[in-house]
């Protein structure tokens, strides 16, 4: 804790540096995974392919898949965002597909019957129906998130993973426990908000 407050400046731009990495990549996992889910939900084996390569993509080491990504996107922030928003999808996919299919489907032959439009459906009904499902999946995604991104200092990204690195190589446990106990205090943080937005919206479908 004595390095947290003789040394705040450091402490806070790594702090944000991990912020922006970690909210980053949710933000971006999200965009994605919204639409993905949506294509494939009713697709059984579509779902089952899909479903089954990002499993397959979040057991990978997350060291051994930034290495895969280097030659794509170079030693930098890009590779470790990338990295997160792949391990992010299963987990938002897999919620987006729950929530959907916890909708009751007398109110979807309500809005077709009504004239609405697959757009319209989406956006005025599907949607904020499952949004505290989604709200769920991020909630974990972000999370891991912020965890793994404690690996991307060693790529250049910077973040709280550098006074980790730093501190193992240098032999300074003070380093190591201030680093380990702000990420740990980051990812408590994000739970609680997103928990706190998820109780605002209602109980989870599923």
């Amino acid at each position: 804790m004595s390095y947290i407050f003789n040394n705040p400046d450091i402490i806070l731009k790594l702090l944000w540096e991990h912020i922006v990495l970690a909210i980053g990549a949710l933000l971006i996992a999200t965009v994605i995974a919204i639409p993905l889910g949506y294509y494939i939900h009713g697709k059984q084996k579509l779902t089952t392919v899909v479903l089954g390569i990002l499993g397959t993509l979040y057991t990978i080491p997350s060291l051994v898949l930034m290495i895969l990504l280097l030659p794509l996107f170079g030693l930098n922030a890009t590779t470790v965002v990338v990295a997160l928003v792949i391990y992010c999808q299963i987990i938002l996919v897999r919620n987006v597909i729950a929530g959907l299919d916890a909708i009751e489907p007398g109110i979807m032959e309500a809005a077709q019957g009504m004239g609405m439009t697959r757009a319209q459906q989406f956006t005025q009904i599907q949607l904020p129906l499952i949004l505290p499902v989604l709200i769920a999946g991020m909630r974990l995604s972000v999370v891991v998130a912020t965890a793994i991104a404690t690996v991307g200092a060693m790529f250049g990204a910077g973040g709280l993973g550098t006074l980790l690195f730093n501190g193992i190589s240098q032999g300074r446990f003070d380093k190591i426990i201030s680093g380990s106990l702000t990420v740990s205090l980051l990812a408590i943080v994000f739970n609680l908000s997103l928990q706190y937005l998820e109780k605002r919206l209602g109980k989870p479908l599923s």
